[in-house]
Parts: C-alpha cells; structure tokens; sequence
C-alpha cells in the first residue's frame, strides 16, 4: 500500500470515528428525549430501537479504535461478574445483573 493510500485510509478512518461519536450522541440524546415523556408501553419500541442502536455504534466504534468485538464481550463479562461479586444497588434491589448473567449464559449456549 502506497503512502498516499495510506493517508487515505487513516483519513477515512478518522471521519468514520467522528461520524461515529456524533450517531453515538444522537442515540443517547434521543433515549433522553424518550424517557422524559415516561416509559409507556408505547415507547418500548423506540427505547429498545435506540438502546440497540448505541449497542451496535458501540460495537462499531470499538472495532474502529482497534479494539476487537471478543475483547469488549470478555470486557462485558468481567463487568457482570464483579457486579456479581460486588453486589451493587442494582443487583441488591433488582437482580438485573444476575438476569443479564443468565441471558449471556443462555444466548452463548444456544448458538
């Protein structure tokens, strides 16, 4: 690859993670402007549509930083079982984390 290919490469890659930060800010953005109006039952589906497109820009945005897709799972997965360990006000009063433990365990084991 020649340098000016290169430079373009690296170029591209920096507006593809600029691009990327602001799709990122317009998600959250919009899960804020969605929850303000109550999380009805109607808005499930645009809560869902958005938190799974800042999953997936997520995702996207570790790729383009150079950080592989396995590295942010085995990231989430030490998270969920030190907030297992650690026993956060979420998991004392909800037990979202040992839900979304099981929800890993059981899509992994299904594929």
């Amino acid at each position: 690859m020649a340098f000016f290919e290169k430079e373009i490469d690296i170029t591209r890659n920096i507006k593809t993670i600029e691009w990327l930060k602001s799709e990122l800010l317009t998600d959250v953005a919009n899960l804020f402007k969605a929850m303000v109006n109550g999380v009805r039952e109607e808005l499930h589906d645009t809560i869902s549509d958005t938190i799974a497109n800042i999953i997936l820009i997520s995702y996207l945005l570790a790729r383009r930083l150079g950080v592989s897709y396995t590295s942010v799972e085995m990231k989430l997965e030490n998270k969920i079982k030190l907030g297992l360990i650690e026993e956060n006000d979420i998991e004392k009063h909800y037990g979202d984390i040992s839900e979304l433990a099981k929800h890993f365990k059981s899509s992994r084991t299904e594929n």
